[in-house]
């Protein structure tokens, strides 16, 4: 049955109110184009030097040439810092500046090639909060994983914020570590000083480093510096304590816990390391100084010392054009097999009625054994210029495949009109070519993006060497129609450059098999950051069928344009679509129906939520899992609690629906930062595998103006100068609103791309996969001498299912815990039953066989074995500080003083003092009395 209306306008405007009003003071910084991207790097490490680095400056930062000059100027400080820290080896070589397009055009401004603010390393945009210009890199991956993106305000660029952060060549230093090499920070905003021996420590690294534990109270606009009292219940210092550096310092080490101080040069190594100090590179890398990760890198086992000194970097200023793109499209006889070239059109039809932006230029080739220029480049200025390329798309399947006939022809076509530098192709084929690999080096001097689909299980092997060696997006799709993975494949080639107020959103992809006049209903939810160019299209492989939609208020809509020949149906809603639950019915009789829905922001100066996808690296070698993310934002702010789930299909076309989580356990990184995360390890088949993702959000979504501890430069509170403390501005306050976060209603899919899994054996599969490491044990006391742990449980394979059981270690030594763990005390877990995986788990002991006194350290770790005894690593070391308070001393009481009418001739001690006062104050009267 068709699915009739179930919200009235004000039903869905009280459910779906929160994507309303974005205050213009918070979302200036975030319609920069990188919104929604995931890093794909062209940095390149060439005899020590780093090249290809990629800095965009935000199209939204006001036109200030003084602001390129100061990139540079930061990268030629930064050169010789890194070249000393890193002992001679590595330096910055080469760095592309990408100027916005609306910035004035200059001579020595040339077009890029393969970069574009999509992949770029380093972004700098205005603040996300006011006043908030403090460094920092976004991580997606665990330790020695690279991270995606570096994030600089213009003020930082332009010196402002020194004081705070340090000077801007070795913030980038350390803003690089976390971006190249995977080290996490070394100081902790949220616990700045911990217990070591019964004394408070600060977390710092090296323990080397001096300064004082100072608090600043203010009261009435007047504040006073004092020292910081102690806690009697926990032995640590009072709220608010901060740990001020002193400004003269001889230690060398560590530029990740701040590199501010000027006498550090080096990252920790395992010499001067604090191992248990709690911050995050001690809880991601198992206690590892950032120097042995480093050391663990492909960089570092690449290169040597170099033995001069290296040149200065070199600079490239870019500015970004108009978007050229060229579809190369395979119209081979093996396109006519399983509806392919139909299917293809279909998704020609929504790349040009929709994805591709106004004001791109568009050609189209066909190939098969040759190839044919179907269009010239056109500039889509309106629905005018779509309509005459989707007549171009082709019509008849037939001869052989040869790919590098289409790519040859599409850069002769380019050439016509345009240098090909920058220009992208999107290359689509279902047919094996064994000389594709003759045009490799054409594509590579070319300075064109290559994007490729793969269709169907023969599609050149080759392919993805074309995307990879141009920066391109690389796509997957089986000939399973109602998965829609072709469409879904070309509603991702959005603009790498645009404006993300000019990308298309994808809302919805959905595909069904229906039987005996079945219905295919569903919901839409147009929520309020989007709605402009709204696009609902329907595709079926037999009979048009019966499409029934309503929009928010229960209103029919009528008006879908049929195209027969290429069994599409599509409408497109006139200006801005009504905000809230838009319900469709669709009815077919033993056929495949699908349906995408696709819009933009509804306003220039509103970011929408966007999805955006990847896995965590190309290839899957069986039995090594992959890791699927996505990250959930609304300009730059994270959406927490939605529902997220990834459909990973195979090459033989079978899906799995992968739930993604953002708990911080796992394969998730960070807990609550909008990046969900987990591990796929249900590998069907060799080939290739194809990546969707779903996210909806309801009444637990919410958009939060508060990311968590971001891996970045420390902010610098304060420092003690020749004994004097000065302070710097108390960092911005945040309210309790931005702290809770504002409901989002919206519903969104996005492809993540695709990879290739190796070495995957016949069924049945192998039991190869241990449970996942547990990175988020907590510890802490609970009475006397009860230890209370709490732990995100693992599952039997990585994050799946139910581990077998728990081995719980126990030391005073922090280091035999982790090297020695078998060796160290057990605790007994026989009531310990694991839970099912991403659970929380609570485990309470009373430590036997260790000394548990008064300033005891005591180590726990935990291990997860599954059933067939197959072990995790041992978790993050938690700890514990017993610490016992003082007794309280009794209260002395008071001395009474006699009454006045006692009686002074009293023989007790202390009256004749008292006579003495008296007569002496009697005479000072008479004194004064006088005069």
């Amino acid at each position: 049955m068709p699915l009739k209306p179930r919200f009235s306008k004000e039903t869905n405007q009280g459910r779906c109110t929160a994507m309303g009003p974005f205050k213009s003071s918070v979302f200036i910084l975030v319609l920069h184009l990188l919104e929604g991207a995931l890093s794909n790097s062209l940095i390149q490490l060439n005899n020590n030097g780093y090249e290809g680095i990629v800095i965009a400056i935000d199209p939204n930062v006001p036109e200030d040439e003084r602001l390129i000059e100061e990139i540079k100027d930061m990268v030629t400080q930064a050169s010789p810092y890194l070249f000393e820290a890193t002992g001679k080896r590595f330096y910055f070589k080469s760095v592309t500046i990408l100027i916005p397009e609306k910035w004035k055009t200059k001579p020595e401004y040339v077009r890029p090639k393969l970069e574009t603010y999509k992949n770029a390393d380093v972004l700098v945009a205005e603040p996300n909060l006011p006043g908030n210009d403090e460094p920092y890199t976004e991580q997606m991956g665990n330790c020695g994983e690279k991270g995606e993106k570096i994030h600089f305000t213009p003020d930082f660029i332009a010196g402002k914020k020194v004081n705070q952060h340090g000077p801007q060549g070795r913030v980038f230093v350390h803003e690089w570590a976390h971006l190249r090499w995977g080290v996490f920070n070394e100081y902790n905003n949220d616990q700045k000083f911990y217990l070591s021996r019964g004394k408070k420590e600060a977390v710092r690294c090296s323990a080397a480093i001096t300064g004082k534990a100072k608090i600043n109270k203010c009261q009435g606009g007047s504040c006073v510096t004092k020292s910081c009292k102690s806690d009697r219940v926990t032995g640590l210092y009072e709220k608010g304590c901060e740990f001020l550096l002193d400004f003269t310092q001889t230690e060398k080490a560590s530029i990740m816990f701040s590199q501010t101080i000027n006498s550090i040069a080096q990252f920790c190594t395992e010499k001067n390391h604090n191992k248990e100090a709690p911050n995050l590179q001690n809880q991601k890398c198992n206690l590892r100084s950032t120097w042995e990760v480093i050391r663990d890198s492909e960089d570092f086992k690449k290169t040597s010392p170099m033995t001069t000194q290296p040149p200065k970097p070199t600079f490239s200023l870019l500015q970004i054009g108009q978007r050229i793109v060229c579809l190369v499209l395979d119209k081979s006889g093996s396109m006519a097999i399983s509806d392919r070239l139909k299917r293809m059109n279909q998704a020609g039809k929504l790349f040009l009625l929709q994805t591709v932006e106004q004001g791109s230029w568009v050609g189209m080739v066909m190939f098969d054994s040759a190839a044919y220029v179907q269009s010239e480049l056109i500039q889509i200025n309106g629905g005018t210029e779509r309509d005459v390329l989707i007549r171009k798309l082709p019509t008849a399947a037939a001869g052989g495949t040869s790919i590098c006939s289409g790519l040859r022809s599409a850069f002769a076509l380019i050439r016509k009109k345009y240098p090909t530098d920058g220009s992208e192709i999107v290359l689509l084929t279902d047919g094996e070519d064994r000389t594709i690999s003759t045009c490799f080096n054409e594509v590579k001097q070319s300075g064109a993006i290559i994007h490729t689909v793969a269709l169907g299980p023969d599609a050149a092997k080759e392919l993805e060497e074309l995307s990879k060696m141009t920066g391109g997006l690389k796509t997957y799709a089986s000939d399973q129609a109602q998965n829609n993975g072709l469409i879904d494949a070309f509603g991702a080639l959005s603009s790498g450059n645009a404006a993300v107020s000019q990308h298309s959103v994808q809302l919805a992809s959905r595909g069904l098999t229906l039987q005996n006049s079945q219905w295919m209903n569903g919901t839409v939810i147009v929520d309020s950051s989007v709605g402009n160019d709204t696009l609902f299209l329907i595709t079926w492989t037999a009979q048009p069928p019966q499409i029934l939609l309503w929009d928010p208020s229960g209103k029919k809509q009528d008006g879908f344009l049929m195209d027969t020949h290429t069994k599409v149906a599509y409408l497109q809603i006139p200006g801005t679509a009504k905000f809230g639950f838009w319900n469709y019915s669709l009815q077919a009789s033993s056929q495949t129906l699908t349906l995408t829905v696709t819009s933009r922001a509804s306003s220039a100066t509103l970011p929408p939520v966007t999805v955006t996808s990847k896995m965590n690296k190309d290839t899957g070698k069986f039995p090594s899992p992959m890791v699927v993310y996505a990250k959930i934002h609304q300009g730059a702010f994270p959406i927490l609690g939605a529902s997220v789930t990834a459909l990973i299909e195979s090459a033989d076309g079978k899906t799995v629906a992968l739930e993604l989580l953002d708990n911080g356990a796992g394969a998730d990184a960070t807990k609550d930062d909008g990046v969900y995360s987990r591990y796929f390890t249900a590998y069907d088949a060799n080939g290739r595998y194809s990546v969707k993702v779903q996210a909806l959000g309801g009444v637990n979504a919410v958009r939060r103006r508060v990311t968590p501890q971001q891996n970045g430069a420390m902010y610098i509170p304060g420092w003690i100068e020749d004994g004097e403390v000065k302070w710097n501005p108390p960092r911005p306050e945040i309210n309790k609103e931005e702290l809770q976060g504002k409901q989002v209603c919206f519903s969104r899919t996005s492809s993540g791309g695709s990879f290739v899994a190796s070495n995957v054996p016949n069924a049945p599969i192998p039991d190869l996969f241990p449970p996942c490491q547990i990175t988020d044990l907590k510890a802490k006391l609970q009475g006397d001498n009860l230890i209370n742990l709490t732990w995100t449980a693992p599952g039997d394979d990585y994050d799946h299912g139910r581990a077998h059981q728990y081995i719980i270690g126990i030391s005073t030594s922090i280091l035999d815990l982790r090297d020695k763990f078998n060796e160290s005390i057990q605790v007994n877990t026989t009531d310990l039953i694991p839970k099912e995986a991403n659970s929380e788990e609570v485990f309470v002991f009373t430590p036997e066989g260790v000394t548990f006194e008064n300033g005891t350290d005591l180590f726990i770790a935990v291990q997860a074995v599954d059933k067939v005894n197959l072990m995790s690593e041992i978790s993050n070391i938690a700890q514990v500080s017993l610490f016992i308070p003082p007794p309280t001393p009794p209260e002395t009481p008071s001395p009474s003083l006699p009454c006045p009418d006692i009686n002074v001739n009293s023989t007790i001690p202390g009256i004749h003092i008292l006579k003495i006062m008296w007569k002496w104050l009697g005479e000072l009267q008479l004194s004064v009395a006088l005069g």
